[in-house]
């Protein structure tokens, strides 16, 4: 399994998350919510990329991860 990966583009405004490799992306797919979902070639989602995400300049970006089961 890949190492999760996490992008933050505070100019771009965009928030990234690899699940696996980025370099497996296929194809992509906008949703309504702009985000736009990346997979790979047997349709699975890889990773995904939020649009217009922002935070406040001072506020730090931390992510928790946790797994179930």
């Amino acid at each position: 399994m890949e190492p999760l990966k996490v992008y933050y583009d505070r100019s771009g405004k965009t928030l990234t998350v690899w699940f696996e490799n980025p370099a497996t992306e296929y194809v992509c797919e906008e949703t309504s919510e702009e985000v736009i979902l990346m997979k790979g070639e047997k349709g699975a989602v890889i990773g995904f990329e939020k649009l217009h995400f922002s935070l406040p300049f001072q506020e730090q970006f931390r992510v928790t991860f946790e797994t179930v089961g």
